[in-house]
């Protein structure tokens, strides 16, 4: 029974023991499958991001069969020296290249160790021959001397090498702050010269101009001045404004000038006294915000700098100036000031302004100052955008600037753009800095929609007359004559630019779709004037050279639409950005002269040509035998033509300036005459003709009551048609 027991027991414990005798594995080995196979201690599971090597930090772990061994990463050596080593025996530490490797730099270069490797610097007063600040010795840099390598490095001044560096001597009449590694600029100190009214009236501003101009004299003269405080010298500008803005409003514009003007140079002059990365003040009647970038690499980037009702958009490189001259430094400030509008409004001789138009500012003033000694002409312009004071639907907005140089001083919109406006704010684009505002223009708009109703009417309907026009003079041979070929072209030119008027001028989401609708406005209006001009040379050569002198088509072409493709290349050219405006496609003010330049030649042209035509009508109507039948003919054409002027040049005169607001009377004028004027030619050259209206009753006849004709009337008719197209086949018209 006991022998039962045992056995049952063995077979139990069989599976147990043979296990246990296959596990019997050599370290660093596993079984598998009744087989010891090697264990890989560098193994890395890729869901174990953390995973840290047996080997230690800084190490890489080698497997062998059996075992494993380490080694140090590059930059990095064992404690004990060797390159194989166990992680129980050794660790890696930072290899010290610049204590292992003395001079591994070069010379004039320092070595700096890091982790895991080093790095080289040129000594102060050197530089590296590939430009770059840091290298290695791999890199086959030299440090040269810097004064060697760039002479312009001081700008005006001398470049000098020193134990500790180069410097830079100044020439007489440049500084450089007291910083004697940077460049030399000019400093004119003359800005600070004292004036007699800021010490009679202002003597806080007076005690402040006579510290700016002997610090600034020390600056330009001395080779060792003592450094202005930027930060005490801030604080009272400010005391000195609001102390200046918190009495009674400047007198005169010269008083504003002067303010201004020592605003600008007092913020360029402590600008690089101040600490980067600059500051922000305000006071009771200003808010300042200043940015300074010091170092010797040029800044990049836009920047942008604000106060409560205003903000500015600049670029760092517009702010730093011409590379080739930039003195290690940068700055920026915009100057908000709280009541500064209450001096300055009322000076607006420098806007030109139109009509029963007043203008009125509607921002805070503000004084952008830059680094830069140069902005009368930036290459790429800031953009600054003021909140309106007071928020009106019906008003126009202009940007301008403080132009001292302007009768003692007025704003002035030179140089200046609205990119951006509405009721809430307007955004400005300006090529050169200045104290800016935004300024506000009020109109009569009561009348809007009656003018808008009125043209929608006129030019509908002109564009109704225009079309039958030139049907007419196109389809009706019997009236074709060189004289309606002009008004044929006259009627095309007139009606593509009101078609073109009509679905276009107010198009100015699109820029450059917009300058092309008022690019073709310019060409089909220039195009009218020109036929125009040909009709009244045309009638010249009938009655002053030879009678049935007629143009040939090329040349009729070439005057109509060639001496206007000319102008409107050469206006393209010159001046692109000319067409198209804020509100309309239309001409831009300051360019309008390309369009009304060669109008006005056009009528003094075709008055001098009908005043000598009319003349020799009289003289022929005077003598012994005259041909009444074709003076009487060619005095109808002269009529026809001189009201023709009327129409044409009446409308342009009333509307010289109305693509901007007029007065109700002038904008009334020109809504009748420029809408209707298709209408008009269609009653003078269709209407008025009574060859004309006969050939529209012969084809009203033709519809409304046909009949056959007799053999006898058709030819009657045929004859009389043909007698007719005869006697006026050199002249084109019939009797008015």
């Amino acid at each position: 029974m006991v022998g039962r027991w045992n056995f049952l027991i063995l077979i139990l414990y069989l599976p147990f023991i043979t296990a246990l005798s296959v596990s019997s594995c050599p370290p660093g080995f596993q079984s598998t499958r009744q087989r010891c196979i090697d264990i890989d201690e560098c193994a890395v599971e890729e869901e174990d991001t953390d995973y840290i090597t047996p080997c230690g930090k800084n190490a890489i772990c080698l497997n062998t069969n059996g075992s494993f061994y380490c080694q140090c990463e590059d930059g990095f050596i064992s404690t004990t020296q060797t390159v194989n080593f166990s992680a129980e025996t050794s660790e890696c530490r930072d290899k010290n290249e610049c204590l292992e490797s003395p001079g591994i730099c070069g010379s004039n270069a320092t070595c700096f160790n890091t982790i895991p490797h080093y790095s080289c610097t040129c000594d102060d007063g050197f530089s590296s021959s590939n430009g770059k600040e840091s290298f290695q010795h791999s890199d086959n840099v030299t440090c040269r001397d810097i004064c060697m390598i760039d002479k312009t490095i001081c700008g005006n001044g001398t470049c000098h090498s020193g134990a500790s560096g180069h410097f830079c001597s100044c020439y007489a009449g440049f500084t450089n702050y007291g910083n004697k590694r940077s460049r030399c600029i000019a400093l004119d100190c003359d800005v600070f010269k004292d004036m007699n009214n800021l010490k009679e009236k202002y003597p806080a501003a007076h005690d402040l101009v006579m510290q700016l101009e002997k610090s600034c004299l020390e600056l330009k003269q001395s080779e060792n001045p003592t450094k202005l405080d930027g930060e005490d010298t801030l604080m009272r500008l400010l005391s000195v404004i609001d102390k200046l803005l918190s009495g009674k409003a400047f007198e005169d514009n010269r008083k504003v000038s002067t303010f201004l003007d020592l605003v600008e140079n007092t913020l360029k002059l402590i600008g690089p006294l101040i600490e980067p990365p600059g500051a922000n003040r305000s006071s009771t009647h200003t808010e300042l915000e200043l940015l300074v970038h010091k170092g010797r690499d040029l800044p990049q980037g836009p920047v942008t700098l604000t106060s409560k009702k205003t903000q500015l958009n600049i670029q760092m490189k517009t702010a730093a100036g011409d590379p080739s001259n930039y003195p290690g430094f940068t700055t920026v400030s915009l100057l908000s000031y709280a009541n500064l509008k209450d001096s300055a409004d009322g000076y607006f001789s420098g806007m030109k302004p139109q009509e029963n138009q007043s203008f009125e500012i509607n921002s805070k003033v503000v004084t952008v100052t830059v680094s830069n000694r140069n902005t009368r002409h930036l290459e790429e312009p800031v953009e600054l955008t003021f909140y309106h004071l007071k928020q009106l639907n019906k008003s126009y907005h202009t940007c301008v600037f403080w132009d001292s140089s302007e009768e003692g001083g007025a704003w002035s919109a030179r140089g200046c753009s609205v990119v951006e406006s509405n009721v809430e704010y307007t955004v400005c684009s300006c090529n050169h800095l200045s104290s800016f505002a935004v300024l506000m223009a009020l109109y009569e708009m009561e009348h809007k929609f009656e003018l808008q109703l009125i043209t929608w009417v006129g030019l509908s309907l002109s564009l109704i007359c225009l079309f039958i026009c030139i049907l007419t003079f196109s389809l009706i041979r019997s009236i074709k004559s060189p004289r309606t070929t002009i008004h044929l072209h006259l009627c095309i030119s007139l009606f593509i630019a009101m078609l073109i008027f009509l679905a276009g001028i107010s198009r100015t989401e699109n820029r450059t779709g917009c300058a092309v609708v008022a690019g073709l406005l310019h060409f089909f209006f220039l195009a009218a004037f020109c036929w125009m001009c040909l009709e009244g040379i045309q009638l010249f050569r009938m009655v002053v050279l030879v009678f049935n002198t007629n143009f040939k088509t090329l040349y009729m072409m070439a005057g109509g639409y060639g001496v206007p493709a000319v102008i409107v290349s050469i206006s393209a050219l010159a001046n692109a950005k000319g067409y198209g405006t804020q509100r309309h496609c239309w001409l831009d003010l300051e360019f309008i002269w390309s369009f009304f330049g060669p109008v006005c030649i056009i009528i003094i042209v075709n008055i001098f040509f009908f005043l000598i035509t009319v003349w020799k009508l009289a003289q022929k109507f005077s003598s012994l035998n005259p041909d009444l039948d074709n003076l009487q003919k060619i005095k109808a054409f002269t009529i026809t033509a001189v009201a023709q002027l009327c129409v044409l040049g009446t409308m342009w005169i009333f509307g010289c300036f109305q693509f901007e607001e007029g007065t109700i009377t002038m904008s009334y004028l020109f809504t009748i005459f420029g809408s209707f004027q298709g209408v008009m030619l269609f009653v003078m050259h269709c209407l008025f003709s009574k060859q004309v209206r006969e050939e529209y009753g012969n084809i009203l006849s033709r519809f409304c009551a046909p009949r056959k004709k007799s053999y006898s009337e058709f030819s009657h008719s045929n004859s009389s048609k043909a007698h007719a197209s005869k006697s006026t086949q050199d002249t084109g018209e019939s009797h008015i």
